[in-house]
C-alpha cells in the first residue's frame, strides 16, 4: 500500500485552518485516538491548524484526558457541534467559558444528519427537539452567548411543525476500522460498534474533502471478503496504522471478542443488589415492563433496572438496546458503555435512531435529574457543567412509554427501607422538583399533546403526567405527603386519588414480577368504566393456543357482560398479543358471538402488522368490521366517530 498508507502525522499534515473535521466514535468506544492525539500534538508544535469546526455525535472521549479532550486547546476549535458533551468535559469546560462557538445537537439528529450530508443534502428535517433547548423559540441548540448564528429553523410541512438543522459541510472524516486492504477497503471486524463510519466517509468524499482511516492491521489487497467490508476502498484517502494503546476497542477493554460479537460468553449471574434506595426505583421502573418489549435503559440509576429484571427471570422476555446501536445481549456501562455482551444484532447508529425515532421502543427507562410542574425535565445543563443531550430527546421522544428514575431530592438524602414501608433519615439539600429548569432536554407538554405513557418513579412517590401537569398517584408506605412530597417541591402538582405504591418494593424477598407480567388474570383484565359504557380489554402480551384458551375469554368477557346487563363498547389492546393456529378459528367465532350479542360497538389496536392481518382476515370470514387499529389514539379517535 504506497499510495493511501501513511503516517499519522502525514495524515494530519492535510488538516488545514478552518476546516470542518467530523470525528467519529461513541463515547469509549471506537475512538480514533491516534489522528487525534497527532492533530493535538501538531497544534501544540506550533504547526497548525487552527479554528476548525469540530462535529461529532456520541462524544469520543473518556471523561477524562482522551480522544476529544485532546482538541481542548486555545485557538485550534472555532466552533463545535456535538451530541453528547459529557465525555469531552474539557471540551465543555472550553465552551461553557465562551472559547469558541459550541451547540448541542441531539445524537440522533448528528447520526441521521451524516446521511443526509452524505446525499448532498443541505440539511436534516425531525420533529425531535420540538419543545427543548434544540428548538429556535428557546435556545435553538446554542450553548453560550458568543454563538450567534441559527443551524435550527422551524418550519411547517403538511401542516405539521418540524425542525429544520443545516449541514455543514465537511472537509476532513477522522474514522477507524480493524482491517484496512492495499486499497484502502476497511472492515471492522474487531471493532465493537460499527458506528456510522460509512455515512461519514461517503459525506466527507462527495463533499471533496479528505477521508482518513485509523486502522489496526493492513494486509493484501482483494483479502477482505465483499461482505465485510464496511466502507470501500473508493471513500478512503489515507490510511494510518494505529499504536495499540491509541486504538483500544473501547477505553474500558482493550479488546474482547466478545464485545465484537466474534464469541458468546457465559453471562454473569446479575448479583442481587441490596435493598436501597436505588432499588426501590429500579424496582417500580421494572413494574412497567412488558413481554417481548424492546427496551432503552439509560446510564446510572435506570441501569439497575436490567438487575431488577435477572433477579425476577425476566430477562429471557426482554430486548434490551442501546442507542449505539446494539440490539440484545447484556448491556454494559461505564467505560464500555454502548457496547452488549451477547447482542444478536450491531446496526449501525443512524439506523438504531430510524428505529426509536420511528417508534421502535416500548419502554425507555432514563434519568430524573431535575422536574417542572409542566413534566417537563432537564439532563443536559446544570450551571458550569455540560453533560449535553446524547440520544436522550430522541429516545424520551418517541418511545411509547417513558419513566424518569431518580430520587426525589439529591446530595446527603438518607433512607431506610424496611418491613414493607419507607422512612426518610436526613433530606437531600437538593430539590428536583422545581418551578424552572435551567434547560428543557424533554417537553412534557409536547408528550401530553401526543398522548405518551410518562410516569416520574422516585422512592417515596410515583407521578404521571397529564395534559395538566404532574398528578401525584402513588406514595409509598410510611412516607407523609404534605411532610415528606409536598414540602420539598417548589410547586403544588395535582393530587386526587392515591394509592400506595406495592409493599413488595420495600421487602427484600424477590417480587414475583414474572407472574404478574406472564400470568395476569383474565378477570384482572377487564376494565368497566360505567360513565363512558365502556369496557376495556387488556390482551396484552396474552397467548392464545388452543380452542379451550378462546373459550376461556369469552367466558371470562360473557361473565362481565352479562353482570353489565346491556351492550357496551368495547376497547380491545391486542399489543403482543399472540394466537396460533389450533386456536385462530374458535378465537374469530368468540369475536363474533361476543360483538353481535354484548357490543354495541368494539375497537382494537396492535402494533403489529402481521397480527393485524392475520387477526384482521380471520375477522372478516365472520362478516365482521375487520379494522385493528395501530395505536390507542387511532382507536379511541374512531371509537369517538363511531359512538353517537
Amino acid at each position: 500500500m504506497t499510495s493511501k498508507l501513511v503516517s499519522a502525522q502525514e495524515a494530519i499534515a492535510l488538516v488545514h485552518d478552518d476546516d470542518v473535521v467530523i470525528v467519529s466514535g461513541f463515547g469509549t468506544v471506537g475512538v480514533p485516538d491516534e489522528l487525534i492525539a497527532s492533530l493535538a500534538a501538531r497544534h501544540e508544535a506550533g504547526h497548525g491548524p487552527s479554528g476548525l469546526t469540530l462535529l461529532w455525535g456520541g462524544g469520543p472521549g473518556d471523561a477524562k484526558e482522551r480522544g476529544v479532550n485532546r482538541l481542548a486547546r486555545p485557538g485550534l476549535v472555532r466552533r463545535a457541534i456535538g451530541g453528547h458533551w459529557g465525555m469531552v468535559p474539557r471540551m465543555a469546560e472550553m465552551a461553557l467559558r465562551e472559547e469558541f462557538e459550541a451547540y448541542n445537537f441531539p445524537l440522533g439528529v448528528i447520526s441521521r444528519m451524516y446521511r443526509d450530508m452524505a446525499a448532498g443534502l443541505p440539511g436534516h428535517l425531525s420533529k425531535v427537539g420540538l419543545g427543548t433547548f434544540v428548538d429556535p423559540r428557546q435556545q435553538g441548540c446554542k450553548v453560550n452567548a458568543r454563538t450567534t448564528e441559527d443551524l435550527v429553523e422551524l418550519v411547517t410541512l403538511a401542516g405539521e411543525e418540524q425542525l429544520y438543522f443545516r449541514c455543514p459541510k465537511p472537509d476532513v472524516a477522522f474514522i477507524r476500522a480493524s482491517y484496512a486492504d492495499a486499497d484502502g477497503n476497511l472492515s471492522m471486524e474487531r471493532e465493537a460498534l460499527p458506528q456510522d463510519v460509512l455515512p461519514i466517509a461517503t459525506a466527507v468524499k462527495n463533499a471533496g474533502g479528505i477521508v482518513i482511516a485509523q486502522v489496526e492491521t493492513i494486509c493484501e489487497a482483494g483479502s477482505i471478503p465483499p461482505r465485510q467490508v464496511q466502507v470501500p476502498g473508493i471513500l478512503v484517502d489515507c490510511v494510518v496504522v494505529a499504536q495499540p494503546a491509541l486504538h483500544p476497542q473501547t477505553f474500558g477493554t482493550a479488546y474482547s471478542p466478545a464485545l465484537a460479537g466474534a464469541i458468546r460468553v457465559p453471562l454473569q449471574l446479575r448479583q442481587a443488589a441490596e435493598l436501597d434506595v436505588r432499588k426501590v426505583i429500579a424496582r417500580r421502573a421494572a413494574f412497567e415492563l412488558l413481554p417481548n418489549a424492546v427496551v432503552n435503559l439509560g446510564i446510572g440509576m435506570p441501569e439497575g433496572v436490567a438487575t431488577v429484571a435477572a433477579e425476577e427471570q425476566l430477562l429471557q422476555y426482554l430486548t434490551l438496546t442501546a442507542e449505539s446501536g446494539v440490539i440484545g445481549g447484556q448491556p454494559l456501562s461505564a467505560q464500555d458503555f454502548g457496547t452488549s455482551l451477547n447482542a444478536v444484532a450491531h446496526l449501525d447508529t443512524n439506523a438504531q435512531f430510524d428505529l426509536y425515532d420511528g417508534g421502535g421502543l416500548d419502554l425507555a427507562v432514563l434519568g430524573l435529574a431535575e422536574c417542572d410542574p409542566q413534566g417537563n425535565v432537564n439532563v443536559s445543563r446544570f450551571g458550569p457543567k455540560l453533560a449535553g443531550a446524547g440520544g436522550f430527546i430522541n429516545i424520551t421522544q418517541n418511545s411509547r412509554t417513558v419513566v424518569f428514575a431518580g430520587t426525589f431530592t439529591a446530595s446527603g438524602l438518607e433512607v431506610e427501607v424496611a418491613d414493607g414501608a419507607l422512612r426518610i433519615l436526613r433530606e437531600g439539600r437538593v430539590r428536583k422538583f422545581v418551578e424552572r429548569l435551567e434547560q428543557i432536554t424533554f417537553s412534557g407538554t409536547y408528550a401530553a399533546r401526543q398522548g405518551r405513557k410518562v410516569l416520574y418513579v422516585t422512592e417515596r412517590c410515583v407521578m404521571r403526567l397529564t395534559p395538566e401537569g404532574l398528578e401525584i398517584t402513588e406514595i409509598a408506605p410510611g412516607v407523609d405527603l404534605e411532610r415528606d412530597i409536598l414540602a420539598h417541591m417548589a410547586f403544588r402538582p395535582i393530587v386526587r386519588a392515591l394509592r400506595p405504591m406495592d409493599p413488595r418494593l420495600f421487602r427484600r424477598e424477590p417480587m414475583g414480577l414474572k407472574d404478574d407480567l406472564l400470568s395476569i388474570r383474565l378477570d384482572d383484565r377487564i376494565t368497566w368504566l360505567p360513565e363512558r359504557n365502556q369496557l376495556l380489554l387488556n390482551f396484552q402480551g396474552l397467548k392464545l393456543a388452543s380452542a379451550q384458551d378462546a373459550q376461556a375469554i369469552q367466558a371470562a368477557v360473557e361473565a362481565q357482560c352479562q353482570a353489565i346487563g346491556h351492550k357496551v363498547v368495547a376497547v380491545v389492546n391486542y399489543d403482543g398479543f399472540e394466537i396460533f393456529e389450533p386456536a385462530l378459528d374458535a378465537y374469530a367465532r368468540v369475536v363474533e358471538h361476543m360483538t353481535r350479542h354484548h357490543y354495541a360497538s368494539v375497537t382494537r389496536y396492535s402494533t403489529s402488522a402481521f397480527l393485524r392481518a392475520k387477526l384482521g382476515q380471520a375477522i372478516r370470514e365472520r362478516g365482521l368490521a375487520p379494522h385493528i387499529f395501530e395505536t390507542p389514539q387511532e382507536a379511541t379517535a374512531a371509537l369517538a366517530k363511531a359512538t353517537p
